[in-house]
């Protein structure tokens, strides 16, 4: 029986990160990967395949090259999502190099096939022959994923009705497209397809989109979205999907009927977790499939640790790999990291336009019964907002009357998952919104926003 001194179960970005931990610590080390291939959901069908089809679709539409030459332009049906994806596929294929080389640099194993638990510290992992073998190990991460919800009463069948895994092997453009669920996914997802000319439905049963954003800067992307072609229907809830092989008719509780050409289901997601024989260790998988954690990423079972969407909330590919990181540190007694990731986290959220944040929102300040002030720029108002043709993007600070510390940061517009790590960083070190006013940008640079932004909030005090 082969033993190690860590195992991780699952490629993804914090199974990867975990993994080079581990060998840099001078660990034995093994990564398990079910899938025929390295690097998870967060490659293969979430993360990375979305961004770059959104790069993508931007590109061959012209979207961006309107706003900056004042052309329009049509999409003409010869562009196929073959077309589309090549793109993408390139990105997945060039990114698994990369891994597999950090892997093959620093001595860890890749071994294939599916792990449940024997025993505490031993695996059986099965490969694609069916024959098992055992390995045992000192710790075990789980580092799993989630995949999305399949409910019973949705009809998914990959030629009418999608999950957000499926989506992409779309063989050709839909003209018209329904989305459930109006989270980070399904208002990604609308956004590209609706700058692909898609007439693109959007159902929500809650009042507004993406509810733990600033609702300024929702309302905003709300406006471009309706702008590109997106129907939104709020506080609509679905009763019954049907398709009759020509197209898909979505009925909602308020006598609604929507037909289109196919739907797209994004309404939760479930952890991966019950292949894993987790009863032959005493752990027990929660809602939805995910497993709770301590301070340092343990289980119930203190050598067993999880990490990333298995886990639940942030669910980010870049909040994964920290954990990952930490979940090594802790096992091995190095640095003395905890779960609680200093700082704020920022958030991106990749629709057209973009949006960004980190920090407080002014709800939750209201709740608080915090006294801030906020200040705002435009792009408009900034040189390179004009040159680039993002003249609707907008900064928001949020910060404290009385001692001027800044509290939050909100963005909506080009580069925003990019501009956010600037006012994040002064959000770490509770700087305060006197810093943007005094330190000096490049000229021109969208990041001058950042010092009109607190001139306008300073002159409100």
């Amino acid at each position: 029986m082969k033993r190690y001194d860590c195992l991780v179960i699952g490629s993804g970005p914090g199974g990867q990160k975990a993994a080079i931990q581990a060998a840099k610590l001078g660990k034995k080390v093994a990564i398990i990967e079910r899938s025929p291939y390295i690097g998870g959901a967060g490659l293969h069908t979430g993360t990375l395949p979305s961004k770059t089809l959104r790069e993508t679709a931007l590109f061959l539409t012209g979207f961006k090259q309107r706003a900056v030459f004042g052309f329009q332009f049509t999409l003409g049906r010869e562009v196929t999502l073959t077309e589309l994806m090549y793109k993408k596929t390139e990105v997945i294929r060039k990114q698994m190099e990369v891994i597999i080389d950090q892997f093959n640099r620093n001595n860890v194993e890749i071994i294939y096939g599916d792990a449940s638990f024997v025993d505490g510290h031993t695996l059986l992992v099965k490969g694609r022959t069916g024959a098992g073998e055992e390995i045992t190990s000192d710790f075990i991460i789980i580092a799993t994923g989630s995949r999305p919800a399949r409910p019973s009463d949705i009809p998914f069948d990959s030629e009418y009705v999608y999950d957000s895994d499926t989506i992409l092997r779309l063989d050709a453009i839909p003209r018209s497209l329904t989305i459930v669920g109006g989270g980070i996914i399904g208002c990604e997802y609308a956004c590209i397809f609706a700058s692909l000319g898609v007439s693109v439905n959007l159902v929500e049963r809650k009042e507004r989109l993406l509810v733990f954003a600033d609702e300024e800067i929702v309302n905003s992307l709300i406006y471009w979205m309706r702008h590109s072609g997106v129907t939104l229907r709020l506080k609509e809830e679905v009763v019954k999907i049907a398709t009759d092989g020509e197209r898909v008719a979505t009925h909602l509780k308020s006598g609604k009927l929507i037909l289109s050409e196919k739907l797209l289901y994004t309404m939760g997601r479930v952890g991966n977790t019950d292949s894993l024989n987790l009863d032959a260790v005493g752990i027990k998988a929660g809602e939805r499939g995910l497993l709770k954690v301590d301070n340092g990423f343990r289980t119930v079972v203190p050598h067993i640790y999880a990490i990333g969407d298995v886990i639940g909330f942030p669910s980010l590919a870049s909040t994964s790999m920290e954990q990952g990181r930490r979940a090594v540190c802790h096992a091995f007694e190095k640095e003395g990291l905890t779960c609680e990731i200093a700082g704020h986290l920022p958030f991106g959220i990749y629709t057209i336009p973009e949006i960004s944040m980190a920090g407080e929102t002014e709800d939750s300040l209201s709740e608080k019964r915090v006294a801030y002030e906020t200040g705002c720029a435009y792009f408009h108002e900034v040189a390179r907002g004009q040159i680039t043709g993002d003249v609707h993007g907008m900064l928001k600070l949020l910060f404290d009357r009385d001692t001027r510390r800044l509290l939050g940061v909100h963005i909506i517009g080009e580069k925003a998952s990019e501009l956010i790590h600037i006012g994040q960083a002064v959000l770490n070190f509770g700087g305060p919104i006197d810093y943007f006013k005094d330190v000096v940008f490049n000229y021109p640079t969208l990041s001058e926003a950042y010092k009109e932004a607190a001139l306008n909030g300073l002159n409100k005090l």
